[in-house]
């Protein structure tokens, strides 16, 4: 069954280490990564910093990219094209043998963090094992099958998903409101207490899984409840 597998990867190993490391508050959030030949990916990126002139010329000292341009600018984000051309060994084999699609991948400070949809756990454990093999770090922070019950598929609890799915329903996020906070507890048979902390952590949860591809928070003890 398919696998979504997230991870971290120092910035030493991956790619654009040097602009990582000259412009300490740049963000990196790749749109897109598209395989171009046996050596070179290229990804769409979105980059989040004040001065495009910065971003520019730390781009031009970075030796792991070339045919580097601006498709698009909003605000303080900015859209480029490039092409990968060092440190994507790991990276490559992920896309080539592993058969794997890379879902998103953030650079900020020393690392990317990645999350990665591989065919099944088999094609996952020769990641691990290539990377062990050439001394790559893939430190991996969570793996989910994508069967079996939806909560799982969705990083939920049974509970979170139970009482998110049953909110819906019943138009608590209708504006306006159908039904109250206390009414589903009753439904639930919870306390008002406990079904605001499901549905506070069960939305937190949805929007780290699809929305966030950066750190997940600490409290992972608290978001499992």
């Amino acid at each position: 069954m398919s696998t979504i597998v997230r991870g971290s990867v120092p910035a030493t190993e991956f790619a654009l280490s040097y602009t990582l490391d000259v412009l300490p508050d740049i963000q990196i959030e790749c749109e897109r990564i598209v395989q171009t030949g046996e050596s070179t990916v290229m990804p769409l990126m979105w980059i989040r910093y004040g001065d495009r002139e910065s971003i520019d010329s730390a781009l031009e000292a970075d030796d792991s990219v070339d045919e580097v341009s601006c498709l698009s600018e909003f605000d303080d984000e900015f859209l480029y094209r490039m092409e990968w051309i060092d440190q994507i060994d790991l990276l490559l084999r992920m896309l080539t043998n592993d058969e794997a699609t890379v879902l998103d991948a953030y650079g900020e400070g020393d690392r990317w963090q990645i999350r990665v949809l591989y065919p099944n756990r088999d094609h996952f454990s020769r990641t691990h094992e290539f990377a062990d093999e050439h001394g790559l770090t893939f430190e991996v922070e969570s793996i989910r099958e994508m069967e079996g019950e939806p909560a799982g598929r969705f990083g939920l609890t049974e509970g979170q998903y139970e009482a998110l799915v049953l909110a819906s329903r019943r138009g608590f996020f209708d504006i306006p409101r159908e039904t109250t906070l206390e009414e589903l507890a009753d439904e639930l048979r919870i306390s008002h207490q406990a079904l605001s902390e499901r549905i506070r952590r069960g939305t937190d949860a949805l929007v780290q899984d699809a929305l966030i591809v950066g750190a997940v928070g600490d409290d992972d003890d608290a978001r499992s409840r």
